[in-house]
Formats: C-alpha cells, structure tokens, sequence
C-alpha cells in the first residue's frame, strides 16, 4: 500500500465479524485465531498520558506495523519474537474486513506476556527527569550528580515499570520489585536483551541522524518458558526519537513521536483523565506527518 493511500485511511477501531476480539489497548485490538495463533491490529488510536484521545492519527497504525516488521527481523539474531508466516488472507476471508486491516493486521503466536514494560534509558527526560530531580536515582539506580535535562546517560540503564490497566498510569519500579515478580533468572535475561536491542537499534538509528533517547520492549512466554519478543519494537509510540542535528543537553528536543502531541496537551487545562481532549487538525496531521518521517528515516539510507 502507498504512503498515500495510508495516510487517507483511518482505522480508530476494527470491527471483524469472523473473530472474536479478545482484548483492547490503548492500540492494538487483539483477537483470536486459535490455540497457537492471535490476530493483533494495529489502529490509529493515540494515547497519551495513558488517556485514548478521541481522534485517530491517519496512517499511525500502518507506520507502528511497518517498523515493528523491520526492527523484529533486525534483532531476531538477539532474541525469538512473536512473528509467524501465517497470511491474512487465510484467517480473514472477507474481502472487504481484510482490506480495512491490510497494512495494519498481523497474525502472531499466542504467548504469555510478562507483566512489565522493560525500558531503557539512554537519555535522562520524561518520568526519569522527574525521578532524578526527586531522588537523584532512577528506578533504584544512582546516577552521576548534576546532569541536565536531556543529558545523555554514562551507559543505557534498564528502568522497569509496571503494566497498567486502560487508562491507568504504568509505574515505574525497581529492578528488585521485577525479580519478585517474574524471578531473578527470567529478570536478567530481560534486562540483558533489552540492553542488547536498545544498543543496536540506538546505533542504527544514529546513522540515519536520529538519536533513541529511550525506549520499551515486551517480552512473553512460550509453553517450553522461552522468552519472545512482542507487541511492538522501536516505534515512534513506544520510544522517544529526537533529531540529532537539534539535539542540545538542558532543554527538551523535538522529536519524531508523540512527544509532540504531549507537548500540545500540556498547553490545556486538562487534568490527564479520560475523556481526552479533540486535537486540532495541523496537530494530527503534523503528528502523522512525523511518524512518517521516523519510518522512513529509520529504514532507509545512512546519513551522510
């Protein structure tokens, strides 16, 4: 499909008479192929501050599935994922259904997922910021005194957090609360790989002028306990991609992600809570257009 055709398109929720949809994040609808397979669809939902915003940004889901594709076949060499061979075409029959989930459906093994986000920082904003400021310690770790906003980290640290519920706020937590949780071996390995991924796609993502600031991964579970990665990998929705020609330490960057709606919001009076507010027509077609840009950057040519 054309980025054209993409960014005409709007999916804020899909609809499939032949599945049943089994859960809904704040952006992908999940459903049920059978015992070993799931259908996830990725929409043009936005979410921010946890809170689903009432309007769609057009073409977002495409982009999310289109990096997600490239960044799980880049890191396959690090860690299995959640990716099959399985067609849409042979689990959604209907031609008119398949065609509203063309660039968006994907059909995954039926795993486990852990019950965390594993983040990692690279850069020092957002709730780390806030931390710092507090505690001079994220998650429990203790960093160096007197960095800035923005600053880039001595090395990338794992800063776990806790899955919350729709329209709950993750937590961030500490590495000992993730061993309590999940046991110490099964935390190690997480952390060890979510370093290892970050690394990588920081790097790739320097060549193309763009700096991972942070990021998260999910990780699930096969019947035999193998780890796998899920969800998504290295999306403008999951990361923080700031351009590395405006990057400065001490101020917030401009980035190729929500950020940018986040940014918009805070300008309102909107206490954080569902409902959230409609956002005007120049930021969900600015916000499209960045996610756009992210993509391609991101998979295309090294900068010169």
């Amino acid at each position: 499909m054309s980025t054209e055709k993409q960014m005409l398109d709007v999916l804020f929720e899909s609809r499939l008479s032949g599945l049943t949809r089994i859960s809904q994040g704040k952006v992908r609808d999940m459903y049920a192929v059978n015992t070993n397979h799931l259908l996830i669809v990725t929409s043009d939902r936005l979410s921010a501050f946890d809170v689903v915003l009432p309007d769609p940004i057009p073409g977002k889901g495409a982009v999310l599935n289109e990096l997600t594709d490239f960044w799980m076949d880049k890191t396959r060499a690090i860690v299995g994922n959640h990716m099959t061979d399985v067609k849409l075409e042979s689990v959604i029959t209907d031609p008119d259904e398949r065609a509203s989930i063309a660039a968006r459906g994907t059909i995954v093994k039926r795993l486990t997922p852990l019950p965390i986000e594993a983040v990692v920082r690279g850069y020092l904003i957002g709730s780390g910021w806030k931390d710092y400021q507090a505690t001079g310690t994220v998650c429990g770790i203790d960093l160096p005194a007197d960095l800035q906003l923005a600053e880039k980290l001595p090395e990338p640290i794992f800063t776990p957090a806790t899955k919350a519920e729709l329209g709950e706020h993750d937590e961030n937590i500490s590495y000992t609360e993730v061993e309590a949780l999940i046991g110490a071996e099964l935390a190690a390995q997480v952390r060890s790989l979510s370093l290892e991924i970050y690394s990588l796609g920081a790097a790739h993502a320097a060549e193309r002028g763009i700096i991972v600031a942070d990021t998260k991964f999910e990780f699930g579970l096969d019947d035999d306990g193998t780890l796998h990665l899920i969800d998504e990998v290295l999306t403008p929705d999951s990361s923080r991609f700031w351009p590395a020609d405006e990057y400065r330490v001490g101020s917030s960057p401009p980035s190729f992600d929500k950020q940018f709606v986040r940014d918009y919001l805070e300008t309102l009076d909107w206490d954080k809570k569902a409902p959230g507010p409609h956002l005007p027509d120049e930021v969900v077609r600015k916000t499209a257009e960045k996610y756009r840009q992210a993509a391609d950057l991101l998979k295309g040519p090294v900068s010169a």
